[in-house]
């Protein structure tokens, strides 16, 4: 199956986080446009999560570790541990998860 992403709608899965979110049969990305200043709170979830920071500043907090991510730079969040971030500027981030995070279904 071929899809071009200018074709995905956008979905707002939490204030401020807007995503563009493409299902294959065991993982899931999300290509986020954030809002400068939109928080997501702790949480966890069985699906490891890769996120990558394509731009603005974007703090995010994990196991307790707080660190703010500029381009270029990746954050590897394992199964069922606690993150949570605020986008200091407006982001373009996206995530990676596995398997399929059929919440954003």
């Amino acid at each position: 199956m071929n899809i071009h992403l200018s074709e995905v709608e956008p979905k707002e899965i939490m204030p401020g986080y807007h995503g563009k979110l493409v299902h294959g049969e065991t993982m899931t990305l999300a290509f986020w446009d954030v809002e400068e200043g939109a928080a997501v709170p702790e949480h966890f979830h069985v699906n490891e999560q890769i996120m990558h920071v394509l731009e603005g500043s974007f703090q995010f907090t994990v196991a307790g570790k707080t660190k703010v991510y500029e381009p270029g730079e990746l954050v590897i969040i394992p199964s069922n541990t606690p993150h949570s971030g605020k986008a200091l500027t407006a982001c373009k981030l996206m995530d990676v998860f596995s398997p399929v995070r059929d919440a954003y279904k």
